[in-house]
């Protein structure tokens, strides 16, 4: 696991672009290159949208649930305490008890929100959960909840709490088990705890909050005023380890090897039952992007299946340099998968030929995918299974079509599929996973470190990092500079700590020198940013030796280049990517 700097995101701009819309709004496909090179292949075989049903994970042995009330932070509350190697899944806050008790959580946290619990409509749990003998943890909103619904008083505070506090235990004990006396958390509450429910005690406080912890050790439920998730609470993580590990005694058996060894033999049982029941072969496909999602869900699916799974590639000359050698290597030669590469390039110059309009490029790029795909999809005959790449939080998000990249692309490609009755099932089986798993379990299966730590890369890939037409030429052109900005950052070793990092062929041509002679070329602007998630994203501040590095290498060693220039703007107001 990874840590994360996540902190507490304005309210407004949750899910939504700087304009109020929702992010995956408008004819622009908002989705990393996996995603959407698999949503163009389950558009090409004419796919229905998923059927995720709830609660098809087999149970863990020893499983977390968060409950959300509405937390801009209850992913990264799921996300702690998988970072404790204890798998944690996020259910909404109404999800029945019954549903619940299916999963055998060993513990329940109720995450913050922005209601009052004594508001008309404010979100409760099922009242089950009260008397299911489940050890809990309250969180700013959950603890009000856990003692108004449990007898306590909860009433406005005299002194709203936003931002930096400083706590002081009362209690060391349990949750608080190996910590200072004094501690700096991240408060965000309007409400406060004027009397506790019957059989809890006080475990910490504040100048303004009375009750800043409780506890009822009896019937292990536990509650702080504090968000203990985000990294302006520093003992937070302590706090969620002394109550996982310590109050619940849950196991730190999560893993990456558990997690591939289970994962591989729930596939294999599902593709082999299917084959003998349907008198099928079970074949599976995957639309292979040159992303890690797709490469880790492959290679699960591989060790699963062996050669019932192809794999499928789209070579649109549109990759950063060795990148596509790099795939035939990894899965033909040294995984040994079945791999159609289908060599495409000159199909997509012609189609982007004159074309300068970003949207134009994503469009045709994407209907000439869908095409391909219909047409090897079709040599291979009837298939059972499709392969994708699909994380934990497209999966929370699920119930909002809209954000769905595969329904968005649906929507702007009027083509034709394979035949209407044929009907397969999705393997997904990155769909519990984070990103930051993902890379461990890619790391785990042994995949080159160069594509399990490879940074996002948009579907269209070079084309719209060309800003105009695209052109074999510029593509060279682009391609050559691209490598040299990586290089450096790599050699620097600031590779992984960026978001992204890339270069843009931007459509201006400047006067220089080079030898005794005048030149007129092409400008290289490079970009570099630093972000949690891709939402927001700040401009890198790199050294200036390494800018100057990339600099004077892009002009000495790419032909046609005689400026390079550097994007320090941030998202907002501009975007990552130039189109």
């Amino acid at each position: 696991m990874t840590d994360s700097d996540d902190q507490p995101a304005t309210p407004e701009r949750r899910g939504k672009t700087v304009h109020g819309e929702a992010a995956n709004s408008g004819h622009r496909i908002l989705a990393p290159d996996d995603a959407e090179v698999e949503a163009y292949l389950e558009v090409a075989l004419d796919a229905p949208p998923p059927d995720r049903p709830a609660g098809d994970m087999p149970p863990q042995p020893d499983t977390v649930v968060v409950l959300d009330f509405g937390s801009q932070t209850a992913q990264l509350i799921t996300r702690r305490v998988r970072e404790l190697n204890v798998y944690s899944e996020l259910l909404p806050f109404d999800t029945p008890w019954s549903e619940l008790a299916q999963r055998r959580p060993r513990a329940v946290i109720l995450s913050g929100g922005p209601a009052s619990v004594y508001e008309e409509g404010a979100p409760r749990p099922d009242p089950l959960l009260w008397t299911a003998g489940v050890p809990m943890l309250g969180i700013c909103y959950g603890l009000q909840l856990m003692a108004h619904e449990l007898g306590g008083d909860v009433v406005p505070a005299s002194t709203r709490e936003y931002g930096p506090a400083t706590v002081t235990i009362t209690s060391g004990d349990g949750l608080f088990r190996g910590l200072a006396p004094q501690q700096q958390v991240w408060m965000s509450h309007g409400d406060s705890i004027v009397r506790p429910p019957p059989g809890f005690q006080p475990l910490a406080r504040t100048d303004a909050t009375p009750f800043a912890g409780l506890a009822d050790p009896q019937r292990k439920l536990y509650g702080i005023q504090f968000h203990p998730e985000v990294v302006h609470t520093p003992g937070g993580r302590d706090i969620l380890r002394n109550f996982v590990l310590g109050i619940c005694g849950i196991s730190p058996t999560w893993t990456p090897i558990s997690f591939v060894d289970s994962t591989v033999s729930g596939i294999r049982k599902r593709v082999e039952g299917h084959a003998a029941e349907t008198g099928s072969d079970g074949k599976v496909i995957c639309a292979l992007s040159g992303g890690v999602d797709s490469a880790v869900a492959a290679t699960l699916v591989h060790r699963a299946v062996g050669d019932r799974l192809t794999c499928i590639y789209v070579d649109h000359g549109l990759m950063r340099k060795r990148e596509s050698e790099l795939l035939r290597v990894t899965f033909e030669r040294d995984l040994g998968m079945n791999l159609l590469m289908v060599d495409a390039r000159d199909r997509f110059l012609r189609r982007l030929a004159g074309v300068e309009d970003p949207e134009e490029k994503r469009r045709i790029i994407g209907d000439e995918f869908i095409r391909v795909f219909e047409e090897e999809a079709a040599r291979i005959g009837r298939i059972d299974f499709l392969t994708q790449g699909t994380l934990y939080p497209d999966v929370i998000e699920s119930t909002a079509p809209e954000t769905k990249a595969a329904q968005k692309i649906k929507t702007h490609h009027n083509v034709g599929g394979l035949p209407a009755d044929l009907r397969f099932q999705l393997i997904e089986p990155l769909r519990y996973l984070f990103k930051d798993e993902v890379r461990a379990v890619g790391v785990e299966l042994g995949l080159p470190e160069a594509m399990v730590l490879r940074q996002p890369f948009p579907g269209p890939g070079l084309a719209i990092r060309i800003i105009g037409e695209v052109t074999a030429e510029r593509l060279d052109t682009l391609r050559e500079a691209d490598w040299i900005v990586i290089d450096e950052i790599k050699a620097a070793g600031l590779y992984r700590s960026l978001w992204q990092s890339f270069a843009i062929l931007t459509p201006v041509r400047s006067v220089g020198v080079m030898g005794d002679g005048r030149t007129y070329s092409n400008v290289v602007a490079v970009r570099a940013v630093t972000s949690e998630d891709g939402m927001t994203a700040d401009w890198a501040k790199l050294p200036y030796d390494v800018l100057g590095r990339i600099s004077s290498r892009i002009v000495n060693e790419v032909p046609g280049v005689n400026r390079v220039v550097y994007d320090i703007s941030s998202k907002p107001p501009a975007t990552i990517e130039w189109e």
